[in-house]
């Protein structure tokens, strides 16, 4: 496969942070060319002050209106276009200067002199601007890695249970083994997915079902399900399966070690900005909890990554046990939805 061809991109400079760092940097420059030849003089540091800050805020306007169709083009393309762009702004306002201070004999000497500092900074300004967008490009590549490989981790024991309940249904009941072969076949087609994809939260509570379907007929009476989910749900985004593995948790720590089973309890609350799920599950008694406390715990860090890998601080997955109850709870923002599903 061959790799994407690089596109020009410079940041967001229309809003008051970037205008703030920008009229910094170049009143920074305005001190260093001032001590770096020539008279010094406040009536000089003013001057150059305005034409400094002329350059650049125009140059910024300029850049912000070509932003998004620089973003279309090749590196090498859009970098020529932001350099001319600079040297225009900065020959138009070195032309108005020499216009309205009339300063005399000297003028193209003193415009060329500045298309030449205002080339060399752009220059360096590109050249940042290529190394900041590969370094980017770099981490998202890792990240999406990283996601995938949290993503596509299904336990080999469903797979083998969920083919045995096929092959153990096919005889006597083929249009259950025909329903569990759909809803096993939509599980892995959500884990082969998109790497970070965001989908309904109606859809991943679908996933749920299917899943929950499975194990039913595998625990039988023993799965016991109490589940609230408000409604409507739409315009709420949730990473993809990111549900159904807590699920899949609980029941495999929490309902699999106990003879007589018990009750998942799951509580979905969407808020103005955020979205709350705590899931419950019985605790096993202490000589069967032992063996699986490890895997416990490398399943929920598993999930822990992910979510901090796409949301950061923002999402959280805390556990706590009440004794007789081991309760998940999980937070992440509400997401508008973009209308890219699964």
């Amino acid at each position: 496969m061959s790799a994407k061809p690089a596109h020009f991109a410079i940041p967001e400079l229309c809003n008051t942070p970037a205008i703030a760092l920008l009229v910094l940097f170049s009143q920074l420059l305005v001190v260093v060319l001032l001590f770096a030849g020539g008279e010094i003089s406040w009536v000089r540091f003013g001057l150059m002050s305005l034409f400094v800050q002329w350059v650049a805020l125009l140059s910024a306007a300029g850049l912000c209106a070509l932003r998004k169709p620089l973003a279309g083009l090749p590196v090498g393309l859009g970098a020529g276009i932001m350099f001319c762009l600079v040297l225009v702004v900065t020959a138009g306002v070195g032309l108005i200067t020499e216009m309205l201070l009339d300063r005399g004999p000297g003028a193209v000497l003193r415009i060329l002199g500045q298309l030449i500092i205002a080339g060399i900074i752009t220059g360096l300004v590109l050249r940042y601007f290529y190394v900041q967008q590969r370094l980017r490009l770099q981490e998202q590549a890792e990240l999406q890695s990283r996601i995938q490989a949290l993503q596509s981790r299904i336990r080999p024991h469903f797979l083998f249970n969920s083919m045995n309940i096929i092959a153990s249904l096919i005889a006597t009941d083929p249009d259950t083994a025909e329903g569990v072969v759909e809803d096993l076949s939509e599980l892995f087609r959500a884990s082969l997915n998109e790497a970070g994809n965001q989908v309904p939260l109606a859809e991943e509570l679908n996933l749920c079902e299917r899943y929950l379907r499975i194990e039913g007929l595998r625990l039988g009476d023993r799965l016991q399900l109490d589940l609230q989910v408000p409604g409507p749900l739409d315009g709420v985004q949730i990473p993809l399966l990111t549900l159904q593995p807590l699920l899949e948790n609980a029941i495999y720590h929490g309902i699999q070690p106990l003879p007589e089973g018990g009750t998942i309890e799951m509580k979905v609350h969407v808020g103005d900005e955020d979205v709350a799920v705590d899931i419950a599950n019985p605790i096993p008694r202490e000589d069967t909890r032992t063996s699986r406390s490890e895997g416990n715990r490398m399943a929920l860090q598993n999930i822990r990554s992910r979510l901090n890998v796409l949301y950061g601080s923002r999402a959280s997955l805390h556990t706590r046990d009440e004794g007789l109850r081991f309760v998940t709870e999980l937070r992440f923002p509400k997401m508008p939805e973009t209308g890219k599903g699964g």
